[in-house]
């Protein structure tokens, strides 16, 4: 199915590797063109050279988004070198695994550390985004959120509660008709146990085999975790011409996992 995004320009922010990476390929196989944010830049570098074998063009800006200027240093490295964006994805997060167990144990520090890399970012990524998206008269706002955010309950309150915000966020400008009459619309992604490695689950499988893959098989249905390219392709779809009509929505992806309606 061609999706008819041949040619629009699409920032991925936390780009250069998971979900990320993943949906930026997507969108280049797409024909977008793909800027990606990220940390890194190694990791920027190895994912720029993926993504330029698909022959559209490639931004690559080093940020670190837990500083409160790095939105605007990204956005404005976009709008000199492209003038447009019509294609956002709020993938940059994190902070799940962060803190304690233990609630009062935790600093206040990740409280709000996590509140800015999930939902302050999500804020001024879309702030500037909008600007453009409503000169071009199109535009796609997703953002990847967490099953722990929506209707399921469950992880560490600190990442929850920034999942939650990001879905109002979503669900909020999604019914703001000066904007979504602008062809513009607002949607989430929620996933459940994405396998991404590197991360948590391969320390997690490491540290105890059997017991790692005894907690699979109880609390994920399809007996397996998700991939990244899994997700990615549902963020795709969400930015196409055919996804017109789906505005406001949270769309979960993670094979059953979660217990909520």
């Amino acid at each position: 199915m061609d999706y008819g995004l041949k040619g629009r320009s699409a920032l991925v922010t936390g780009g250069s590797h998971g979900i990320g990476l993943a949906t930026a390929r997507q969108l280049a196989a797409e024909g977008c063109n793909i800027a990606i944010c990220s940390r890194s830049e190694a990791r920027l570098r190895s994912a720029i050279a993926e993504l330029e074998a698909y022959g559209v063009r490639t931004l690559a800006v080093p940020a670190d988004l837990l500083e409160s200027s790095a939105a605007d240093h990204v956005m404005d490295a976009v709008e000199r070198e492209w003038g447009e964006i019509q294609i956002l994805i709020n993938n940059v997060g994190g902070g799940g695994r962060w803190g304690k167990e233990i609630v009062e144990e935790t600093e206040l520090r990740i409280w709000s550390e996590v509140y800015e890399k999930n939902a302050m970012a999500a804020v001024r990524f879309t702030r500037r985004a909008l600007v453009l998206m409503r000169q071009a008269k199109w535009g796609r706002v997703v953002t990847i959120t967490s099953i722990f955010g929506g209707n399921e309950g469950g992880g560490r309150p600190w990442f929850t509660m920034a999942k939650a915000a990001e879905t109002a966020l979503m669900k909020s400008l999604s019914q703001m008709p000066y904007l979504v009459r602008d062809g513009i619309t607002f949607n989430c992604v929620a996933p459940g146990g994405i396998h991404i490695p590197g991360t948590g689950f391969d320390d997690e499988r490491d540290r105890d085999p059997e017991g790692f893959a005894r907690m699979v098989d109880l609390e994920y249905p399809l007996g397996r975790l998700g991939t990244a390219d899994e997700v990615a392709a549902v963020v795709a779809f969400l930015c196409s011409q055919q996804a017109g009509l789906v505005n406001g929505a949270n769309i979960t992806v993670d094979g059953g996992q979660s217990r909520g309606l």
